[in-house]
């Protein structure tokens, strides 16, 4: 019997492999400028709560929302 899933590459390596699209590029930062004052709210709410800067960022925190809301739109 042979070991058929040795050169096996999987699926979510061969989706990572394409560069970005420019409409991928333009919605993402519409979405990342969109996203931005609400993160911007929300980590300041959290620093005052928690008192500590020790968090993501406002910034970090958009990127990160932008980065799933994105692929799901083209996903759609």
């Amino acid at each position: 019997m042979s070991d058929q899933t040795i050169n096996v590459i999987p699926q979510a390596e061969i989706r990572s492999s394409k560069k970005p699209t420019t409409e991928f590029a333009v919605y993402f930062g519409i979405i990342f400028l969109a996203t931005l004052p609400l993160a911007t709210l929300t980590w300041a709410l959290s620093v005052l709560r928690k008192g500590t800067l020790k968090q993501k960022g406002p910034m970090a925190r958009a990127w990160s929302q932008a980065r799933i809301i994105t692929p799901m739109i083209f996903s759609a």
